[in-house]
């Protein structure tokens, strides 16, 4: 779950570090993770994350750089257990939907692109009509209202610590150099 090549975050620690420390870094990790929904505050550090990347075009053109978050390892690993935490809820609550594929195991853009592709195949071969609309969701998570958002995650039968946690990382969030 730790990749090697990750880039490193704000504390410099790279992912091999935290391998090698192997069980020996539980403890540590728990108490962050125990901090982190128990007491609803994430480190500054673990904020100070976005990144602007350069996509091409002018160098001095700011429309040419997309703001990328670089969290710290540990906060990673923080993150893919609120996610786990959050992924089990919904599917112990049938909350996520059969074609919902992102964000699950054993789902992929793979599997979705052939199960479109079944569908059309399966209305040629009936000769029904298919209607179909295709819309680019590429940068739909940029425009999410946090606060709207927060409201799903908690009538959904979240942790209200959880809920909290995740409102205190999307705050207040700012560049580093």
């Amino acid at each position: 779950m730790i990749g090697r090549n990750k880039s490193v975050g704000p504390d410099v620690i790279p992912g091999a570090i935290l391998k090698m420390g192997g069980e020996a870094m539980l403890p540590y990790l728990a108490r962050f993770l125990d901090k982190t929904i128990n007491i609803g505050t994430i480190p500054r550090d673990c904020k100070k994350s976005i990144v602007p990347i350069h996509k091409g075009g002018d160098l001095s053109a700011v429309k040419y750089y997309r703001p990328v978050s670089l969290t710290s390892v540990v906060f990673k690993q923080t993150e893919h257990v609120i996610a786990g935490y959050i992924r089990q809820v919904w599917e112990d609550r049938d909350r996520l939907n059969e074609g919902q594929y992102g964000f699950r195991p054993g789902y992929s853009c793979e599997s979705q692109i052939i199960t479109v592709c079944q569908d059309i195949s399966d209305s040629l071969d009936e000769a029904t009509r298919l209607n179909a609309i295709m819309i680019d969701f590429s940068k739909a998570f940029d425009l999410v209202l946090h606060d709207r958002l927060l409201k799903k995650i908690a009538a959904s039968g979240a942790d209200s610590r959880v809920v909290v946690g995740i409102r205190e990382f999307l705050i207040d969030r700012s560049q580093r150099e």
